[in-house]
């Protein structure tokens, strides 16, 4: 019975291409994340899909467009669970999550899926790859509208810290070794990340009396 429904959810997605499509990439995506690059084939992708490699090669004709489409699928599936509809709003800047929410959006993101978390982080490495990329270029030009609005403290670097939330909702996952939690635990990563994330970003962390300048001179005493 379970050989027979295999077979099933295989004839089905060959009957939607689509379908097959997302497949493949989920699957390409977690065999990234795993392998690195090297390690990624479209022969071996479609072998742990379980469709025929022609199926495959019919929507990737080579290793290189699977690599390209696959980190972009890792993209725009985080910013559809970030920014929900905001994600293809045309002005990245513009969207209607809250603050807190956007936060808690992307840690649970990284939370649920660190494979895909990691191949973001890497491919956003290359700095031309991030300068295309869909979410880093929505999350910073929020960023920057932020900084400049009367909400923001004076001064704010927003590439910096873009950076830094970004990449440590991603991260946060491998340092809390998520990936082995249950669901309650999950839910308490995630919240203990966004709580501290709005804490910081409201009080700070340094008392400005202990700390006036930042000219590198020991504080006060």
């Amino acid at each position: 019975m379970e050989a027979d429904a295999e077979v099933t959810k295989v004839n089905k997605r060959r009957r939607d291409p689509e379908r097959t499509r997302e497949a493949i990439l989920e699957v390409a995506g977690k065999l990234l994340a795993s392998d690195g690059p090297e390690g990624l084939s479209v022969s071996k992708v479609a072998q742990m899909v379980g469709v025929n490699r022609g199926t495959a090669y019919h929507h990737f004709q080579t290793r290189d467009q699977l690599l390209s489409a696959t980190v972009a699928w890792v993209s725009e599936k985080l910013c559809r669970e970030s920014f929900g509809d905001d994600a293809n709003a045309t002005d990245p800047s513009s969207t209607k999550v809250r603050p807190g929410q956007l936060v808690e959006n992307l840690s649970k993101f990284a939370i649920e899926n660190p494979e895909y978390g990691r191949v973001w982080l890497v491919s956003i490495l290359d700095p031309e790859k991030r300068a295309n990329d869909p979410y880093w270029k929505r999350y910073k030009a929020m960023m920057e509208k932020f900084v400049l609005s009367d909400l923001a403290e004076p001064n704010i670097d927003p590439e910096v810290h873009a950076m830094m939330m970004v990449v440590g909702s991603v991260l946060w996952p491998v340092w809390s070794r998520a990936g082995k939690s249950d669901e309650s635990e999950k839910h308490d990563l995630v919240k203990r990340f966004t709580d501290e994330v709005m804490r910081l970003n409201k009080n700070g962390i340094i008392k400005s009396d202990k700390l006036p300048v930042f000219d590198g001179e020991a504080p006060p005493q």
